[in-house]
């Protein structure tokens, strides 16, 4: 039985992950920070009592800024995988704690990376590595994007990116680790985090449909984006680990779409005039934008055999629907007399 460790396994990407190596037979293993609040309600579906002789997944405390404490779960676990996706993954939230985000997305995955090549020296096994890499490192350079294209990034977020980038790539090289990124362009999902800009959009929308909300409050709208659903995303990061050789791979659909043409879709999904309710709030501009991000990825079509199965108007209509279902419970609660703030609308 494979065994697979990621980090960032309570994220959208770690829970679709954990569900394709589960289904696969893998053992996997998961990183997570201490909290005073149990922030794994995206995985608990998958959760077993460790003592059942059936559980497949175990959790293990760690953090990207404790080097001693991921090398104890490097050694304990002897990963034949590991998945980088633990991130200070806002990029608006960058330019206010970049120092953070860029300990966290850059030398944390230095960390992680030095944790493998030391288990890996110290026991012999070989340990493939896979680091998540983002769209926004190309920042600024013009669409379409693919592996030769320049980075350019213009986020605290980014640029610690490209430095994990490239540390990948310089581990790769100097430690003949099977070291490899994915770039992977916007993906999401009904299990997105409700402060990113897609499932902000989805979650105010059917809220609104229902008369729970009045207005949607955005930023930049003429924002292009390249968007796909994150459960084809997780098989390309697994598919990557599985080549002969280490290499490194745009992930993206090739369509990109604007904030505003998406914004226009779920509205009409939910038959409501969008122009009446979306209001462009400058607060939420960030201080340098991205305006285009469009993937080339015939390297990943070619080489992994992968494609996108959920376009843009299935995906749109996965993250109503889930949407839609919160957005009736909450107003049967609010009709029952109970007062109710669905997670993340305050913040927005």
């Amino acid at each position: 039985m494979k065994k697979a460790l990621i980090t960032g396994i309570t994220g959208q990407d770690g829970s679709y992950l954990t569900e394709l190596l589960m289904a696969k037979g893998y053992e996997v293993h998961g990183v997570i920070r201490r909290s005073s609040v149990f922030t794994t309600d995206r995985i608990d579906h998958l959760y077993r009592d460790p003592h059942d002789p059936e559980a497949r997944m175990f959790l293990h405390y760690g953090d990207a800024l404790d080097d001693a404490g991921l090398q104890r779960i490097m050694r304990k676990v002897l990963p034949d995988e590991v998945y980088n996706l633990g991130a200070q993954s806002h990029v608006k939230l960058s330019f206010e704690q970049p120092e953070y985000t860029g300990d966290v997305d850059g030398l944390g995955t230095l960390r992680l990376l030095e944790a493998v090549r030391d288990t890996q020296q110290s026991t012999g096994k070989e340990i493939r590595f896979y680091q998540a890499g983002t769209s926004e490192m190309f920042g600024a350079s013009p669409p379409p994007q693919s592996e030769s294209t320049p980075f350019y990034p213009r986020s605290p977020y980014a640029a610690a990116k490209v430095y994990a980038h490239c540390i990948t790539v310089n581990y790769r090289e100097a430690y003949d680790l099977f070291a490899a990124n994915g770039i992977l362009f916007n993906h999401e999902s009904e299990r997105r985090g409700e402060t990113f800009v897609t499932r902000k959009v989805t979650r105010a929308a059917t809220r609104i449909k229902l008369g729970l909300q009045e207005k949607l409050y955005l930023g930049n709208l003429d924002a292009k984006r390249d968007w796909g659903h994150a459960e084809d995303y997780v098989e390309a990061m697994w598919l990557i680990l599985q080549q002969d050789e280490p290499d490194d791979f745009v992930i993206a659909s090739g369509e990109t779409f604007s904030v505003r043409e998406f914004v226009k879709r779920v509205f009409e999904y939910l038959e409501l005039d969008w122009e009446q309710h979306v209001e462009m709030d400058r607060r939420y501009l960030r201080p340098t934008e991205v305006e285009a991000l469009q993937g080339d990825a015939t390297k990943a079509r070619l080489k992994l055999k992968w494609r996108p199965r959920v376009r843009i108007d299935k995906l749109i209509s996965r993250m109503v629907q889930h949407d839609l279902e919160l957005a009736y419970q909450e107003k049967t609660l609010k009709d029952a007399g109970h007062v109710t703030m669905p997670r993340g609308i305050a913040s927005q």
